[in-house]
């Protein structure tokens, strides 16, 4: 027997589905945020770069920096305070 993979996207079958042929338009990909603007992680299928987890799907955050073309978002899961570095495309403002 082999044993299961359990990549990045396992398990996202139906989160992650887009409707064949679909492409998001390049405006997205170049979207803008400004520092404390509050967002949305909204994982983008088409584009595996800078994607958050699938666990955090529509989890908002805030913007508190910036690392080259990604934003570093911060969110509250429970008590502890995460913080992502994600590509514009997974984010959608709140």
């Amino acid at each position: 027997m082999v044993k299961k993979s359990r990549g990045f996207r396992s398990g996202t079958r139906k989160k992650l589905r887009q409707k064949p042929n679909v492409r998001p338009a390049i405006t997205k990909f170049l979207q803008e945020f400004k520092e404390g603007e509050r967002v949305l992680l909204m994982p983008e299928p088409s584009s595996h770069r800078g994607m958050p987890l699938s666990r955090y799907k529509g989890v908002a955050g805030t913007i508190t920096g910036r690392r080259g073309g990604a934003y570093f978002v911060e969110i509250n899961d429970g008590k502890m305070k995460k913080t992502f570095i994600v590509r514009p495309e997974h984010l959608q403002t709140a």
